[in-house]
């Protein structure tokens, strides 16, 4: 099969690897359709991700229709159509009974990262009745693609961790897809304002589309100034930090109000700085974390009900074959106007037959040995 393989910092390349097999009785086997490339794997890809050793298949986003299942998946079956996410938990462990199913002991972040991932045609994912979600016949398959990683980590590490309430003012800094994600999610929560700050005026401009009151281009180094005088002074009830550097890290340290929260959503491969000889007499809460992907279920509700269309955040649409290409396009993101974008394995030829025969025989024999 097809798959985007890790080999070191700066290299990536598509290659041949062996189709995956059922390991234990509680993995499925998927046939991706459709995956995406995130600001992790960039991360990945510059060497910052050092559990993500060189040889792996990397990706950690998709969809597709389960191919087989182990004896003990109880809610999936050969032809369903799921959402995996890139949270892998066993449901048993006592972060998983906590409700950090992200920290689970013998999962998390794994797929793409210590196990191969989604950028493949084919991708085993365990504990599979924990990390797939169904399909519903209504959801486009790229509209749900969107639920595997970055609009639940807008909701869960962004708004949710933020504590944003009714008629909060709220500010999200940077406009990349998990900003952006954020954005949507926050209007369920009915904030009075939202502030998006970035330094790229199309994904500023597409802020505004989605949601956002105000938007500050920060090319100026003036974002603070404005949301200073926006605020009356007070500053923000939430400030969301979506990008990972320790200049957004000062920035939300310097916005947030008294009694605010900040929530970081971005993935630092640095050290950033905490101010804490000016935060603590404002009595704030500072929160991070690592997605749970507990919320997909109600977003797909959301869905359902025309209340959430994440869709929007998709820019390019790409087949597989030109995976690399996707990477090029998403590490110029700016230039090239990229937020979300899809690979799809539609426009791919077929396996060969005897590709086929011999994933069918190799089910067969997982089958009769679990």
């Amino acid at each position: 099969m097809k798959a985007v393989v890790y080999e070191g910092p700066g290299n990536i390349r598509l290659a041949d690897r062996p189709l995956p097999s059922l390991l234990e009785p509680t993995d499925a086997i998927i046939r991706v359709t459709k995956t995406t490339i995130c600001g992790t794997d960039l991360a990945i890809l510059k060497g910052g991700v050092p559990s993500a050793a060189p040889g792996r298949i990397i990706g950690h986003e998709g969809v597709g229709v389960v191919e087989a299942v182990g004896k003990g998946v109880r809610h999936f079956k050969a032809g369903d159509r799921v959402i995996i996410s890139c949270i892998t938990s066993c449901g048993s462990c006592e972060n998983c009974r906590r409700g950090i199913p992200s920290n689970c002991t013998d999962g998390g972040w794994i797929l793409g990262n210590t196990i191969d991932g989604c950028q493949a045609e084919f991708v085993r994912v365990p504990f599979a009745d924990n990390g797939l979600y169904h399909i519903p016949t209504a959801v486009p398959e790229e509209v749900a693609l969107m639920l595997s990683d970055i609009v639940p980590t807008g909701l869960e590490v962004g708004v949710m961790a933020g504590n944003v309430q009714f008629g909060d003012v709220v500010s999200i800094v940077g406009a990349g897809p998990v900003g952006l994600a954020a954005l949507l999610a926050v209007q369920f929560f009915s904030p009075a304002a939202v502030i998006v700050v970035d330094l790229d005026d199309f994904r500023l401009a597409l802020a505004q589309r989605l949601g956002a009151t105000h938007i500050i281009n920060n090319a100026d180094g003036q974002a603070v100034a404005k949301i200073m005088e926006l605020t009356n002074g007070r500053g923000v009830d939430a400030a969301i930090e979506a990008v990972g550097h320790p200049l957004t890290c000062k920035l939300v340290q310097e916005i947030i109000g008294v009694g605010g929260t900040i929530a970081n959503i971005g993935v630092y491969s640095q050290s950033a700085e905490l101010n804490k000889q000016s935060l603590w007499t404002k009595n704030i809460t500072i929160r991070m974390g690592v997605v749970n992907t507990t919320t997909i279920p109600l977003l797909l509700k959301t869905i359902l009900g025309g209340k959430l269309d994440p869709g929007q955040l998709i820019t390019h649409r790409l087949p597989f074959d030109e995976a690399l290409h996707a990477y090029d396009l998403f590490v110029h993101a700016g230039k090239e106007r990229a937020v979300k974008i899809v690979l799809d394995m539609a426009a791919e030829e077929p396996a060969a037959e005897a590709d086929l025969v011999d994933l069918i025989v190799r089910r067969i024999m997982q089958a009769s040995r679990s």
